[in-house]
């Protein structure tokens, strides 16, 4: 099913067992299969047209759930706006390109996440501490999303493929471009988030969002210093002073009614 908010009250669209993965395709954020295509319509104030919802067989709200990334695969054109301006991009192998100029191919769900714990349908625009529009371009095929869960089930939604995207999403959209293929795999965890972390090629992310991109900034690093006090034993003032020397915060994203920031811990960070 394709649906443009998130809800609690939706009936899945398949039920899985943790380690079963799902597999979609999905519309671009317009709404789009082709690039002319006007789609199904996207309903009165709805908003990216999201795939789902997924329930995970023994999900219980308050737990965390992991999404392994296993596969995003673009179909070959996308769009970017700009002050309302429209960019037709056009994949050619691993690069897209736009006029004579190309950024490289690195696709990933701008989109993934669950509803808020109330009744009712809500926008998909702005990121919760749940997932949803965290639009990061790190969360490639590869990597995993660790999302508090809200409702029993966690009924995943995903969607908004993008083709490439810089951190901030500037002009307010990436290469928005519809997905031939994504897979996704839940596994449950009763690990406790104040909000999202993932898991890349060689770091740990921590994420962070609200109106004010200052404490957006406090939240990831909150959630950072829980992790390494967690995982690492480090006493949490100890542990900030080794962030402000090897963690880098980055603005995932500026566009979303709230601010988006991810703090990096790379795995060389400290040394040893």
């Amino acid at each position: 099913m394709t649906y443009g908010f998130f809800s609690r009250d939706y009936e899945p669209a398949q039920v899985v067992d943790p380690g079963e993965p799902v597999v979609f395709s999905s519309r671009n954020a317009g709404w789009r299969w082709d690039p002319d295509d006007g789609g199904p319509g996207r309903p009165d104030n709805g908003g990216h047209a999201l795939e789902g919802p997924f329930e995970v067989r023994g999900a219980r709200a308050g737990q965390t759930l992991l999404v392994h990334v296993d596969e995003v695969t673009p179909r070959d054109w996308g769009h970017t706006f700009a002050h309302g301006e429209l960019f037709s991009w056009k994949l050619d192998g691993e690069w897209w390109r736009l006029s004579d100029h190309r950024v490289p191919s690195r696709p990933f769900l701008g989109v993934i996440g669950m509803p808020p714990p109330e009744h009712g349908e809500h926008s998909t625009i702005p990121p919760r501490k749940w997932g949803g529009n965290i639009d990061c371009k790190e969360l490639v095929a590869g990597t995993t999303l660790y999302l508090p869960i809200p409702v029993d089930g966690a009924l995943v939604m995903a969607g908004d493929g993008h083709g490439a995207q810089g951190d901030g999403e500037v002009s307010g959209t990436a290469i928005e471009c519809p997905l031939e293929r994504a897979q996704l795999t839940f596994e449950l965890s009763d690990l406790e988030l104040r909000s999202p972390i993932a898991r890349i090629d060689d770091a740990w992310l921590a994420f962070g969002f609200d109106a004010d991109l200052d404490l957006a900034a406090e939240q990831a690093m909150a959630t950072l210093l829980d992790l390494m006090e967690r995982e690492l034993g480090m006493p949490r003032t100890f542990a900030l002073a080794l962030c402000s020397a090897g963690v880098d915060l980055r603005v995932t994203q500026i566009v979303n009614q709230v601010k988006g920031v991810h703090a990096v811990l790379r795995d060389s960070a400290f040394g040893g």
